[in-house]
């Protein structure tokens, strides 16, 4: 049986520290925790957490991988306080039609009309667990086992930036437009990656998420704003 946490080597410059082997609260709070007190070790270049690891890129003139284990052991050993939660978002999202086009196909795949398969993902509370992929795409957990649904058999090349989206056990905020064979159910006026702001990456690791439905209206008229530059608010700063 493995026995977490654990470090391994990845690679000549970069190690890893993984909490276990699955998507858990538990584990990316144990995870975002060790990434927070890691920020003032010195040698460390980056600092990556995901759902379930820390990966740590490090300056090997500066430290090297037995060190750099002894301290992430010594921090692993001392009662640490909760991370923060972060901060709190209301995502306004137009769903379905030409925003979502894949919504009336999934929410059939349910048994479920759209207007049920919407209520189901705007009344879920999300936890951003991971930002990757894209820069900025939002990696959510929290989606109701209601709309479990498998990727699409033909991904598509190109979505749209600023879609929301379902893949298997997951919802997820993208960021900027790519190739995709996440199911689009709708989009935000929002631009959740913007190089222009003093903050380019909206979401963060930690951040809880509400999406709001709106109108095609209401989304016509505030994602001019957002792309000339209007930077959305959290519910709380922290």
């Amino acid at each position: 049986m493995t026995r977490y946490p654990r470090c391994l080597a990845a690679g000549d410059r970069a190690l890893l520290v993984e909490f276990g082997d699955r998507i858990d609260d538990r584990l990316n709070q144990q995870v975002l925790a060790l990434a927070a007190a890691l920020a003032e070790v010195d040698g460390l270049v980056k600092i990556i957490p995901t759902y379930r690891s820390v990966t740590l890129q490090y300056d090997p003139q500066l430290t090297d991988f037995d060190r750099l284990c002894q301290q992430i052991a010594r921090i692993l050993a001392t009662p640490a306080a909760e991370a923060n939660l972060g901060r709190r978002w209301r995502v306004p999202v137009c769903y379905g039609g030409a925003w979502g086009e894949d919504l009336a196909a999934l929410a059939e795949h349910h048994q479920l009309t759209p207007q049920q398969a919407i209520d189901l993902h705007s009344a879920a509370d999300y936890r951003v667990y991971m930002i990757g992929f894209m820069p900025g795409f939002a990696y959510l957990g929290g989606l109701s086992p209601s709309l479990f649904t498998p990727r699409r058999a033909s991904p598509r090349a190109m979505t749209p930036g600023s879609s929301i989206n379902i893949g298997g056990q997951q919802t997820a905020i993208s960021s900027v437009p790519g190739p995709s064979g996440w199911h689009l159910i709708g989009r935000t006026p929002w631009v959740p990656f913007d190089p222009r702001r003093a903050r380019p990456f909206l979401f963060r690791a930690g951040d809880r998420v509400r999406f709001e439905p709106i109108s095609e209206q209401e989304f016509q008229r505030l994602a001019p704003r957002y792309r000339d530059g209007l930077s959305p608010q959290p519910e709380n700063e922290l």
